[in-house]
């Protein structure tokens, strides 16, 4: 059974391989802004710009480009001025949806939000309706080929300051607090293992979707990662391995 993290694992991949690598430029340049506006632009002491640069170097962006994105964020040259916004929303299947985007523009933002879900049979929910659900994490992933012992990594990672470990699918998942993500990651990093640590938002209990409510669900899920405006989509949906392999090949994913 398999849920939003191997969706989220998937479009990341494919955003990073093909044609919508623009896209994920203009994403991270965005978050590379705020994470330096709101906590400074030294990534020793701002976990959030560590994260974010580290996936603009894994998505191949050049250095000029983190480096400019950052002064735009310290206020050391000029550019438009992004805001974070969470928005919560409901989705086929009753999946409970934490959209975060950086916008320039939030009117514009939430409508093309409404007109999204709505199309696809979501809707947008009051604030905290929704938020419930969901929890900040840091959020470390291995993948599966590079531990021999799991009981080994485990307690490397506990012993640093990991909260809990995800092992039932690949990659195997470390969640610790925001602040001490990149601790965790020096750690493993340190060990010989190869890791991506972000902070994002983990659900404390999921939904399982079937049939049509999936189908709705995974084409909603691909209409708001393809806005600008929309940095990361959380959700708690559980669906079967077999049936989301069928649906992304027949969304071309």
């Amino acid at each position: 059974m398999s849920g939003h993290n191997k969706w989220a694992n998937i479009k990341h991949r494919k955003m990073a391989q093909d044609a919508k690598r623009s896209q994920l430029f203009t994403k991270l340049i965005r978050e590379l802004i705020v994470a330096a506006r709101e906590g400074g632009g030294n990534p020793d002491t701002n976990p959030r710009l560590r994260a974010a640069i580290e996936r603009a170097k894994e998505a191949s962006m050049p250095k000029e480009n983190i480096e400019r994105a950052i002064k735009r964020g310290t206020g050391e040259i000029e550019g438009a001025e992004f805001q974070e916004i969470i928005y919560e929303a409901y989705a086929p299947g009753g999946v409970a949806l934490y959209i975060r985007a950086l916008t320039d523009n939030k009117n514009r933002t939430a409508q093309e939000l409404r007109h999204i879900l709505s199309r696809h049979g979501g809707s947008l929910a009051e604030p905290g309706a929704v938020g419930w659900v969901f929890e900040r994490k840091g959020i470390i992933q291995v993948p599966r080929e590079q531990v021999a012992n799991v009981e080994e990594l485990m307690m490397m990672a506990i012993d640093a300051g990991a909260e809990d470990i995800k092992d039932e699918e690949d990659p195997i998942r470390i969640l610790t607090s925001p602040e001490d993500v990149m601790k965790v990651k020096d750690t493993l990093e340190a060990s010989g293992y190869k890791v991506e640590a972000t902070i994002g938002y983990v659900p404390k209990n999921t939904v399982r979707v079937t049939g049509k409510d999936a189908e709705r669900l995974l084409t909603l899920l691909n209409a708001l990662e393809d806005m600008d405006d929309v940095q990361e989509v959380f959700s708690n949906f559980e669906m079967d391995d077999a049936e989301m392999e069928a649906l992304l090949a027949q969304l071309g994913q």
